[in-house]
């Protein structure tokens, strides 16, 4: 094992804190832990993610189901959807499919409903492009 910094071999042990034992590099002076713990999830996840919450799942039923917190997520698609803005094409849309959902709030009078837009969404296809608008009625 070497040193991150300075890619020396020589080293000694420096403690341990929380389970993991440190070391501190005799070259540069430097602290570090050999054990790499990732919480990182795999891409598959995460497209399974955006999967789930185009079909229309909550961000807690996603996380629910795939054993992830309901913030990392959000997070996923929040960056997912920066990435399309960064996609933007000139391309002439073929397939459209709209969907609108309404839910009541104390009673009939009082609606709030976001539509979804969804647009080229296919077993071949490697894009999406989805737009979301939130509305409410008032009295």
């Amino acid at each position: 094992m070497n040193c991150p910094r300075c890619n020396s071999s020589t080293h000694k042990k420096n403690g341990i804190v929380f389970g993991r034992q440190h070391y501190k590099c005799h070259d540069c002076g430097y602290n570090y832990t050999v054990e790499v713990k990732s919480t990182a999830s795999s891409p598959s996840v995460k497209r399974q993610a955006l999967q789930l919450y185009l079909e229309g799942l909550g961000f807690r039923s996603i996380g629910r189901f795939l054993g992830v917190s309901h913030v990392s997520v959000q997070k996923w698609i929040k960056k997912f959807g920066q990435e399309l803005e960064d996609l933007k094409s000139e391309n002439e849309i073929s397939i459209v499919e709209m969907d609108e959902m309404n839910t009541y709030i104390g009673n009939k009078k009082n609606i709030a409903g976001s539509e979804l837009l969804l647009i080229e969404l296919g077993k071949n296809s490697s894009t999406a492009l989805l737009a979301a608008e939130e509305r409410k009625l008032d009295n």
